[in-house]
């Protein structure tokens, strides 16, 4: 939970001949992916120690509990839809029935059970509602609040008639029906030995829904059918005093305060969507400010908005990554009328297409960065990249990653546009981008290339190209069928005999140089999904060259061992390529039979090695992000990770002190981490790069 104040907004080479499978590139390969410690980054050392106690939280003094579960509640069995006031204070509840918490039936975990009622049989009311009064007596002295509930299969929460806490029926700022489904089943914990689970509500939502006095939380619960055989909701209320006075009761022992961000040396992103859901479509429009003292200054959630404060709209962005706890997504800067707006943000070139990367499933928070680094030191344009920290409407989101979008810009892919009137002549021959993508997301349009000859290799499939800029509606079809039968004159040169011919072969439409960039960062990274998803290409105009490259490089968070699947590629080890595995983009494997293009991969190669990739200056790049990231780090191992998915850290049989464990989530992703609380310290590469305490319920 976050503590926030209002406040204003201020292409040739005489070289040896070798094949990529020869030891002496692979050797160089290894070497480096070795001695810069990349595939180090997915291990952790830990050493925890089990203690007997939890220390107070900064600025709050204590906590007490306003509301237990075995209070009395007003409640309505949802065999229909109740009053639509029945979450406001005053709406006459008086012939709602009364019971003590929890309340519910099946699983021995209700003090008031609804099954008792006459008539409940089956199909079984799909909901359940309740009211609870309950007298605040000081707001100015609560910093936060939280609400336990232990539910099945799904709740929405409301105080006074504004929305607190919602899991698995409806969305944010609607009102489910009383016959409405939870999305999935959810069972309840407490009965089986474990403890509620944990909503935080910070100042400013209290602000909005708390008043002293009487007050009335009210709770709707949705089961997953009408058939289960079972329903709870076990429900309490706990707040964050500021002073040392005592107004309420005290907190459960299992009661754990929340984590409290307050700065960082990181900037801080503060995003406001005023109650509105961040959904995959359409973009909303909200509130954005940033924070951003400089390097070396430490930045406070208090501090002014300097680095940006004004409007985006914003959405969801991933295919897979759409379902992973931790969201990514896509702004536009804008005006307060809608218009894009052009700024430059955390020191990258104005522009206004954005993306905030979440990197959930790179628990180093590094690989993509890295990569796009590197790429950068190679002469080629890739995403730049800013570390920073998210506040969403009060909550604290972890570590982000603010990066550029690929987009055609002069201060991105740097080249010409493409307009809708260039449809004859030099001006139809380029300012084109392309990709070769997954097809799982709506509005994808491209086309299939069925190059004549077929390839001969037995896993050849024909490429599907999808159009990214001009995007599909903006495409003229002079362009559309200019690009398609350029990538068939490619394709039908790549498979004839004279392939190589210097002036009718290949390199009359592909610009060699980027297909073997593109190689080293691929082989380097040896990122799983390379040559089949993200590889964008873009084509330049005649008078500019007129040829095709591979690029900008894209998508790297499974590289450099981040994975635990595919035997034939075996990308968690450094040995090895990717780019003769089943299935993928055939034209590495053609490209590589011509001897001029292995001679200029090892010049290439060797060339990176005594510059940009040389093993220093590798490392510290690595190091210098280490350093700036080891705070928030230990921040989301805090908040963020422990305590979900992960390695078992130690037995319920452990003695108390100090255990050591060595952790590679590539290879072991682990259960569930048991109830205690945990001391720790975390290494990489023989340092420690921060400590901290976690709590497990």
């Amino acid at each position: 939970m976050i503590k926030r104040q209002n406040k204003e907004c201020n292409e040739n080479y005489n070289t040896d001949v070798e094949t990529p499978g020869m030891p002496s590139l692979n050797h160089c390969m290894n070497f480096l992916c070795k001695t810069s410690r990349i595939h180090a980054i997915g291990f952790c050392l830990l050493f925890l120690s089990v203690v007997p106690a939890l220390s107070q939280q900064d600025e709050v003094d204590h906590w007490e509990t306003v509301i237990y579960d075995y209070h009395e509640w007003k409640y309505f069995v949802g065999w229909s839809e109740p009053p639509v006031q029945w979450r406001t204070f005053s709406f006459d509840d008086s012939s709602w029935s009364l019971g003590p918490g929890g309340i519910g039936y099946g699983d021995d975990d209700d003090r008031t059970d609804i099954s008792e009622e006459p008539g409940f049989e089956i199909p079984y009311p799909l909901s359940l509602y309740l009211r609870k009064t309950f007298t605040i007596y000081d707001t100015s002295v609560i910093l936060f609040a939280v609400l336990n509930i232990d539910f099945d299969d799904a709740f929405v929460a409301y105080i006074n008639d504004v929305e607190v806490a919602r899991v698995g029926v409806g969305a944010i700022g609607d009102y489910p029906a009383y016959n409405q489904p939870a999305y999935e089943l959810h069972e309840a914990t407490m009965y089986q030995g474990q403890d509620p689970e944990y909503f935080m509500i910070n100042k400013e939502m209290l602000r909005d829904c708390l008043v002293e006095g009487e007050n009335i939380l009210a709770i709707q619960v949705h089961n997953y059918n009408n058939t289960s055989s079972d329903m709870s909701s076990i429900t309490f209320f706990s707040v964050g005093l500021s002073d040392g006075s005592s107004y309420y009761s005290s907190v459960p022992g299992w009661f754990n305060p929340p984590e409290v961000f307050t700065s960082s040396n990181l900037p801080i992103l503060v995003i406001n969507t005023h109650g509105l859901p961040i959904v995959d479509e359409p973009r909303v429009f909200v509130d954005m400010g940033i924070i951003d003292n400089g390097p070396g200054q430490r930045n406070k959630i208090n501090d002014p908005y300097n680095g940006y404060c004004g409007k985006i709209n914003i959405e969801l962005r991933g295919s897979s990554t759409l379902w992973f706890p931790k969201k990514s997504y896509l702004f536009e800067t804008q005006d307060s009328f809608g218009l894009n707006n052009n700024v430059s943000l955390l020191g990258m070139p104005a522009e206004n297409d954005w993306i905030l990367y979440a990197p959930y499933s790179d628990k180093s928070l590094i690989r993509n960065v890295v990569t796009y680094d590197l790429g950068n030191r190679m002469g080629n344009w890739a995403p730049r990249c800013r570390f920073c920290e998210l506040i969403l409407n009060g909550d604290y989101s972890g570590v982000y990653v603010l990066m550029e979008k690929i987009k055609r810009d002069n201060n991105r892919l740097n080249i010409a546009t493409l307009l809708e009137t260039d449809i004859s002549g030099n001006e139809l021959t380029g300012g084109y981008i392309i990709r070769i993508d997954k097809t799982d997301q709506p509005g994808i349009v491209g086309w299939t290339s069925y190059p004549n000859p077929a390839p001969s290799y037995p896993d050849y499939t024909p490429l599907f190209f999808q159009y990214y800029y001009p995007k599909p509606e903006d495409l003229m079809p002079q362009q559309a069928a200019y690009i398609q039968d350029f990538i068939l004159q490619l394709e039908n040169t790549l498979s004839r005999s004279g392939f190589t011919d210097p002036l009718y072969g290949y390199r009359k439409y592909i610009d060699a140089g980027s297909v073997i960039d593109h190689f080293i960062m691929r082989e380097l990274s040896k990122e799983i999904d390379s040559y089949r998803f993200s590889t964008f290409m873009y084509k330049e105009k005649d008078s500019d060259g007129g040829r095709l490259h591979l690029g900008p490089i894209w998508d790297f968070n499974l590289g450099y061992g981040n994975v635990n699947y595919g035997d034939a590629e075996r990308a968690w080890e450094p040995d090895g390529w990717i780019y003769d595995k089943w299935s993928r983009i055939y034209w590495w494997k053609r490209l590589f039979e011509d001897p001029l293009v292995i001679n200029r991969l090892k010049c290439r190669w060797e060339e990176l090695r005594q510059g940009p990739f040389h093993t220093d200056t590798v490392t510290a790049l690595i190091d210098s992000l280490v350093v700036s990231l080891q705070e928030g780090q230990v921040r989301m191992v805090d908040i963020i990770w422990l305590g979900e998915e992960m390695k078992t850290l130690s037995q319920t049989s452990d003695p108390a002190g100090q255990t050591e464990i060595i952790w590679n989530p590539a290879e072991d992703p682990g259960g569930g981490l048991p109830a205690g609380i945990y001391l720790y310290t975390i290494e990489l590469n023989d340092h420690t790069i921060g400590s901290g305490k976690v709590v497990k319920r």
